[in-house]
């Protein structure tokens, strides 16, 4: 099939899914749930190019995970498939939603096989309940559910999509062209993954392997007098602070690399740049719940943290109850799975003259275990 394109839909925000986790980024085993459905297409079919569509500030981390064409979404589906049909070469492309996970092999190669028959090719269930439009019946027999993967021919579907018309699938855009699609049997296998109640029906759906993450992270700031001085979210009273382009808290610093370590997800200067003005001054406390929101986001929950904190000065023993109850608060952990530890440097090195302090921070992480919320 080097004459057909697999566009693989992942972009979305999954607002409607209430996990912490996005559902593409739900774990199977070792995989997220985008690489499983590329890895069940590739290794059943053998597309000319596999063109995996994810929100932008994924694209970096998905690369990591498989050696396929990774094009930014839009601000819809269909913004999404038009940015992804730039990079298609083949006369034809078959689009599927990452959230129809389960794939049914059979009905497939059914849209496959008819792909010379028609503008678009559509899997379709009939309707075995009752139909009401507004407050009237309507034909059951005349009405279908849609699924997908479509296969279509792919300068028609890039001419139906320039309309400014909004479609919610190929079909219905290749339709409001005026060309023709044809209908081919479904499979209620391929039911889409919209909702938290729709996890049971996934059979094909493996619970997450049961793996510990560590990562390690490192900051150092010198002090800058006349600066308020904030450490794990709290304020310290001092006369210096530290020398940041952000707030300077150099332990919520240290966690975030080592929360971000743990997921591979990079450093902190590479999200919060200390060249971008929009981070001058930056509340730290906001950046560690960004960065704890992204960690959940792409399948890991968080176990636990450990924090140590080199100063020779200020005297951090009267805060250190404040810092970890702070650290709980901003990571979502209970208390208990916080560890902070305060400790000099004996008078040696630029800490043991006062001029700055250093914090080394672990965090531990796990796949998100998401059959315990079903």
């Amino acid at each position: 099939m080097h004459d057909i394109t697999l566009i693989l839909l992942a972009a979305g925000q999954s607002s409607r899914f209430a996990l912490p986790t996005k559902k593409q980024w739900l774990y199977q085993g070792d995989r997220p749930l985008w690489q499983k459905v590329t890895d069940d297409f590739t290794e059943a079919f053998d597309f000319a190019r596999v063109i995996v569509v994810a929100g932008r500030e994924e694209l970096a981390y998905m690369r990591l995970f498989a050696d396929h064409t990774f094009v930014a979404g839009g601000n819809s589906r269909q913004a999404s498939l038009r940015n992804a049909l730039t990079e298609v070469t083949t006369p034809y492309v078959l689009v599927n939603d990452i959230a129809r996970c389960c794939l049914d092999t059979e009905m497939i190669r059914r849209v496959l096989d008819a792909r010379d028959q028609a503008a678009c090719i559509v899997p379709a269930l009939p309707v075995n309940d009752t139909l009401y439009l507004d407050e009237r019946p309507i034909d059951r027999d005349r009405a279908r559910l849609i699924q997908t993967p479509q296969l279509s021919r792919t300068e028609i579907l890039q001419r139906a999509l320039e309309s400014g018309e909004e479609f919610t699938d190929e079909s219905s855009a290749i339709v409001a062209l005026g060309e023709p699609i044809r209908f081919v049997d479904g499979s209620t296998r391929a039911h889409k993954l919209t909702r938290i109640d729709d996890l049971p029906r996934m059979a094909c759906l493996q619970p997450p392997r049961p793996v510990q993450l560590t990562g390690y992270g490192l900051d150092i700031h010198p002090f800058e007098e006349g600066k308020e001085m904030k450490l794990c979210g709290i304020t310290i009273d001092s006369p210096f602070g530290f020398k940041a382009h952000s707030d300077g808290d150099v332990a919520i610093h240290a966690l975030i690399d080592a929360l971000l370590g743990a997921a591979g997800l990079g450093d902190i200067g590479e999200l919060f740049p200390d060249t971008d003005a929009a981070y001058a001054g930056a509340d730290s406390a906001a950046l560690l719940r960004e960065v704890v929101t992204r960690v959940r986001a792409v399948g890991f929950a968080l176990i636990g943290c450990d924090i140590t904190i080199l100063a020779q000065t200020p005297r951090l023993l009267p805060y250190k109850e404040a810092m970890r109850a702070s650290i709980a608060t901003l990571t979502g952990l209970p208390q208990h799975r916080v560890n902070l530890k305060a400790t000099t440097a004996e008078k040696l090195g630029f800490v043991g003259r006062k001029e700055g302090v250093t914090v080394h921070a672990v965090a531990t992480l796990e796949y998100y275990d998401w059959k315990k919320d079903l």
